[in-house]
Parts: C-alpha cells; sequence; structure tokens
C-alpha cells in the first residue's frame, strides 16, 4: 500500500521512512495486484478437488510411495464417508427432537440413515482404529470370496 503524500511531515526520520516503505512495498504491490492475483485460480477450502490416486490392487507390491497415496486416499474417503454419516444422523437425531409425537414423518431418514450405516459398516467395519487401504482391501476381498461360496449377506451387495 503506498503512502499517501498529504502535507509534507515535520519528523525527517518519519519522512525518510515513508519514503523508504514506499520505494520497496510499491514494486511488490504492483506486481502482486496485476500478475499474481489475476493467474491465481480461485478455490474456495471447502471445494479443494484432490486428484484421484490409484487404489492400493492398483500398486505394485514395491512401490512404496503409490501405498502411500493410496492409504492417504482411503483415510480421506474414510474420513469423508464418516461425516456423511455422522451428517445423516443428525437431520434423524433433528427430525426426532422436532416431530417427536409424529415419528412416522422420521421414517425415511431412519431408512436412508440405516442404509448409510450399513455401506459404512461393509466397506470399514472391524478393521480398527489403524486401518489402512491393505486391510480394507484384504476384507472386501475376503467378503467376495466368502459370499461366491454362499450368497449375498446384503441387499446392498448383491
Amino acid at each position: 500500500m503506498v503512502q499517501e503524500s498529504g502535507p509534507p511531515d515535520d519528523n525527517l526520520f518519519r519522512a525518510f521512512m515513508n519514503g523508504l516503505y514506499n520505494t520497496v512495498d510499491a514494486p511488490v504491490t504492483w506486481f502482486k495486484e496485476r500478475v499474481v492475483e489475476p493467474n491465481q485460480k480461485q478455490y474456495p477450502w471447502y471445494h479443494q478437488k484432490f486428484r484421484r490416486v490409484p487404489t492400493i490392487d492398483q500398486c505394485y507390491s514395491d512401490d512404496v510411495l503409490c501405498d502411500f497415496e493410496a492409504n492417504a486416499q482411503f483415510k480421506r474417503d474414510r474420513a469423508v464417508d464418516s461425516e456423511i454419516l455422522s451428517i445423516l444422523r443428525m437431520r434423524y437425531e433433528d427430525c426426532m427432537m422436532y416431530e417427536r409425537p409424529d415419528v412416522i414423518t422420521c421414517k425415511p431418514l431412519y431408512e436412508k440413515y440405516k442404509q448409510a450405516e450399513e455401506a459404512w459398516f461393509i466397506k470399514y467395519g472391524d478393521l480398527g482404529a489403524y486401518a489402512d487401504a491393505k486391510k480394507a482391501y484384504m476384507k472386501q476381498k475376503h467378503r467376495m470370496i466368502w459370499e461366491r461360496r454362499h450368497g449375498p449377506l446384503s441387499d446392498q451387495t448383491k
């Protein structure tokens, strides 16, 4: 921000410092306003798009970086799915609080929450706190083998 030149400053030191400040700041401010800001892509923090990385089954066994990226993607997906489940649960609980005598109006919310909870448990349930992409992949593989032998466990996996 360039200092406005109003009435001359009686203090020589302050006038010198203002002049020095304007000499250093003016080109930087001009460059930021004219070059940097027009060429920046504006992303709101809540709409940041991460590129999808290869899943754990697409990684080579000795590719440590691919394993790390797959685990990071798995943790992001788990956090998003958990937050969706939490939002659905809060909607159902709010409906129950507001519509207490007439809980029939909350039944569609309850059904949607139960379906989402079942889908979350199919994917992430019983993995523990230190779950990673490889454990989830093995869980999925074992479930598919069991369902091939004994039939589907749930309507969601038909």
